[in-house]
């Protein structure tokens, strides 16, 4: 394939993905907020702000350009060509000048005069009910007045809500809170200040069913920090650690698909790229679930619990 100009790079990397999926893909779109969009073939993608991040694999960028290469798994002449190609993307004359986007102000949703509905579908997770009440108690977790979502917030050392993220008791729906900073994720923190160990996992839900598991085998399963990284990205993990320098055991709990093992991979690397951290923490552990149990530790919590219940009881006998 011959190469390309660089008369063609620049005008390939002209192409924001919102606008080259409008225009050339439009059925790829699906509307999840105001201004924010994701994609059908992967709906952990997001588009928002000008830039787009893909949440399970922890990759983003801003450009078409980047998508196409990234996520589509073209080489970089072939991505583009595709962008250049007249059938596929008009010559643009003019260099399109970017409009500044202003930072989007993060406010929490409204919160409902109770719980109920988040109780009852974290239950049918299979969640502990003592470990829901101790997230609704702690300010982590609500029910939002108007859809009757699970809100997940995460908030930073001083306290403050800095991360929220949505996910309906009915449906699949799942979405992070406009404004939200991925660094300051949901975090069930141990009960005990000076606990040297955190756990990671990919969402919330696993977050709490992998702290169910531990509570049914063992009473110190609060001496942990249970973590949602909000996909495989490890910038959450890199901020916990920060702000918790006690800690010095990392447990990683993502899924057992090539996502969450790439995603382990990579925040191996960045752990050891991070002098000091590589310094400090003694163990990095993985843990993904054994493959007869699911993908996530949300099943692998199901499937367990469907196990105990399918247990005969032992007989008892009368008192006389």
């Amino acid at each position: 394939m011959p190469e390309v100009t660089s008369e063609q790079i620049e005008q390939a990397k002209r192409w924001d993905l919102l606008s080259y999926l409008q225009q050339y893909d439009p059925q790829e779109l699906q509307r999840s907020g105001p201004r924010e969009y994701r994609t059908v073939t992967h709906d952990s993608l997001v588009i928002s702000n000008g830039k787009w991040h893909w949440c399970s694999r922890g990759i983003g960028g801003k450009t078409a350009l980047d998508y196409l290469i990234h996520v589509r798994g073209m080489g970089f002449v072939e991505a583009v060509r595709t962008l250049c190609d007249g059938k596929a993307a008009p010559v643009l004359s003019q260099p399109v000048k970017s409009v500044p986007q202003e930072p989007k102000s993060f406010i929490l949703p409204e919160k409902n005069r109770n719980a109920a509905r988040v109780r009852a579908y974290l239950r049918s997770r299979g969640i502990d009910p003592e470990i829901i009440d101790l997230c609704i108690q702690s300010g982590i977790l609500y029910e939002s007045r108007q859809y009757h979502n699970c809100v997940f917030v995460g908030r930073d050392r001083a306290g403050g809500a800095r991360f929220a993220c949505l996910r309906g008791t009915m449906g699949d729906f799942k979405l992070d809170v406009e404004g939200s900073d991925k660094q300051y994720n949901f975090c069930l923190p141990s009960c005990a200040p000076s606990s040297r160990f955190v756990t990671v996992c990919e969402s919330p839900i696993d977050a709490l069913s992998l702290a169910t598991l531990r509570k049914m085998e063992t009473k110190a399963w609060d001496r942990y920090h249970y973590l949602s990284l909000g996909g495989t990205s490890p910038l959450a993990l890199l901020q916990y650690l920060q702000d918790h320098r006690e800690i010095d055991h990392v447990y990683m709990y993502l899924d057992n698909d090539k996502a969450g093992l790439d995603g382990m991979a990579k925040i191996r690397e960045a752990l050891y790229a991070d002098q000091a951290l590589d310094a400090r923490v003694k163990m990095i552990t993985a843990e993904p679930p054994p493959r007869e149990y699911g993908k996530d530790y949300n099943q692998m919590l199901l499937k367990r619990l469907a196990e105990n219940k399918a247990q005969p009881r032992p007989e008892r006998s009368l008192a006389r």
